[in-house]
């Protein structure tokens, strides 16, 4: 009984997550049109079936307040009450409550605490209409259960022909090795070895692009997250703010989803606390007093390209400029283009609100983002105007594969992402130096470089002719001076590891065919470094490239 309980429990948490998330997002909508049937109808089947669940595994804490739920949504359903939102506040925190009591009682716990019998006295005196209604969870103390705490397994539902199609795949490949191995003690000939070969290169091929799309799963159940965050959030700020959704069904790999989410929470706060304004001061300039935040994901190439946009007041430029004076971050920081001069908000520590709030204050979220976005080797851009603010992130669909390009210098071999470069020359031998770089005329435009091999402190001497490959990136273009051009390739990205977790400068590392490794190098942080030569007034000591 033990072993099948062992095998079933697991099963029913992640049923219970679907369930309360479903319960969560109808009862969110249900709020915003509390006439519509059909989501009432989805809220209740979710808490039934939490319900008997629960009572069928002898989770008796969970089957009895989820029965305390069921009573009232039963009420809404015979239309004796009326969804409004003090209620839907309470069906929320009750919501939340639930999400802690599943896991607590599959650990152990065998009644439900004071805290979860006061929610339910207070939902049903709500019901009878005799107590004054609570606010949204957000301004709520003491009730078991923490809304934003991530829950989520780490476990991946997929279509059972998936599973199929790389069995079949794996049975291939290993016929085809049996056949090389065969032809290899029949000493075949090389044109003979040579196309075997070939066919089991495409049979690996074809495996791996089936596994990668195993781990590829929607951004809708991610995006639709920020539902209950953005409500709770504008009501506890006395702001009003809609959250529109696009792009939920675009796929992408379930490790980028992961870093994503920490990305996405600090915008959202972001554009909430300093772009949407106060319904009183949108109305006077104009506006629908309701806010709308705006968050969508497209395909573009081999990346995701996520916006999280609003329509609220937008950057202030001269408080941007007079921070970044202040700071020593630019010297005349007013000079500066919008795309520079916003990129500041990016450093650390960088802060535009006048006090320090729940939402904001301390410098820290936007810091948060840059180095996240660049860590799954992405980049960010900011575009702001008085109707608001669009931050744009670039990301790959998977961080297990890079399409790359090979570089050289000092006899080491180093990776690009393919997608970053732009063109490849020789360096010219007429140039602006200095002691790792400099700046070349590129079809008339100035283009900083630097020496690859001096920025990582490399032993030796540049060869006598190097090559210049040209990379982009969202904060600039710069020039890489290396010995050897090695040219396209395919790399496995392997993660660096905790020992070189304070190395700056690269995003990860690769097992060549020679069987040394290859180092990937982080186009970001080297495009930084490029124009912190090229403009010394912009501070960013912080980098260091060297190694050891």
């Amino acid at each position: 009984m033990d072993m099948e309980m062992a095998a079933i429990l697991p099963v029913f948490l992640a049923e219970s997550e679907e369930n309360l998330t479903e319960l969560e997002e109808a009862l969110l909508a249900l709020e915003a049109e509390p006439g519509d049937t059909e989501l009432l109808n989805t809220v209740f089947r979710a808490a039934h079936t939490l319900k008997g669940n629960g009572a069928n595994l002898g989770l008796a804490p969970v089957a009895e307040f989820a029965h305390g739920v069921e009573d009232v949504l039963d009420r809404l359903r015979e239309g004796e009450l009326t969804l409004d939102g003090p209620l839907a506040g309470l069906l929320l925190q009750a919501t939340d409550a639930l999400r802690a009591l599943v896991p607590a009682s599959v650990d152990g716990l065998e009644s439900l605490a004071p805290e979860h019998h006061a929610l339910l006295a207070r939902l049903a005196e709500s019901a009878a209409g005799g107590a004054e209604r609570a606010a949204p969870a957000a301004q709520q103390a003491g009730v078991v259960g923490d809304a934003s705490a991530d829950r989520r397994r780490h476990a991946l539902r997929v279509p059972v022909e998936s599973l199929d199609r790389a069995l079949d795949l794996v049975g291939e490949i290993a016929i085809a090795r049996g056949r090389q191995a065969q032809l290899l003690a029949d000493g075949a000939s090389h044109t003979v070895l040579a196309a075997a070969h070939l066919d089991t290169d495409r049979l690996h091929q074809e495996l791996q692009e089936s596994v990668m799309r195993l781990r590829m799963v929607p951004l809708g159940p991610v995006l639709r997250g920020y539902l209950r965050p953005v409500r709770d959030l504008a009501f506890a700020h006395g702001k009003l703010c809609r959250l529109v959704l696009e792009g939920e069904g675009v796929e992408v790999d379930t490790s980028v989803v992961e870093h994503l989410r920490e990305a996405l929470t600090h915008l959202v706060r972001n554009a909430l606390d300093h772009g949407i304004e106060m319904p009183e001061t949108r109305r006077r300039a104009g506006k629908d007093t309701v806010g709308t935040l705006r968050l969508s994901a497209v395909y573009e190439g081999a990346s995701i390209v996520v916006r999280v946009s609003d329509d609220g007041a937008g950057l202030d430029r001269a408080r941007i400029a007079a921070i970044a004076r202040q700071r020593g971050l630019a010297a005349e920081p007013e000079r500066l283009g919008d795309a520079e001069l916003f990129r500041l908000v990016l450093e650390p520590g960088f802060s535009t609100a006048r006090e320090v709030t729940d939402l904001s204050g301390r410098g820290v979220g936007l810091d948060v983002v840059r180095r996240g976005v660049e860590a799954l080797r992405g980049s960010l851009t900011i575009e702001s105007s008085t109707r608001g603010a669009t931050f744009t992130l670039r990301l790959p669909l998977t961080l297990a594969l890079i399409e790359g390009f090979g570089l050289c210098a000092a006899g080491e071999t180093f990776i690009v992402p393919l997608e970053a470069v732009e063109e490849c020359l020789e360096l010219p031998a007429a140039r602006q130096e200095s002691d790792d770089g400099g700046v070349v005329s590129l079809r008339g435009q100035p283009l900083p470089f630097l020496r690859l091999r001096d920025a990582l402190a490399l032993p030796g001497h540049p060869a006598r002719r190097e090559s210049l490959v040209v990379v982009r990136h969202d904060h600039g273009r710069m020039g890489i001076a290396v010995d050897t051009l090695l040219g396209a390739m395919q790399a496995v990205v392997k993660p660096l590891g905790s020992a070189f977790a304070a190395v700056e400068g690269f995003s990860g590392s690769t097992i060549l065919g020679s069987g040394r490794v290859g180092l990937i190098l982080d186009v970001p942080v080297l495009v930084r470094r490029a124009e912190r030569a090229r403009r010394p007034d912009a501070a960013d000591a912080s980098l260091s490239f060297a190694t050891s």
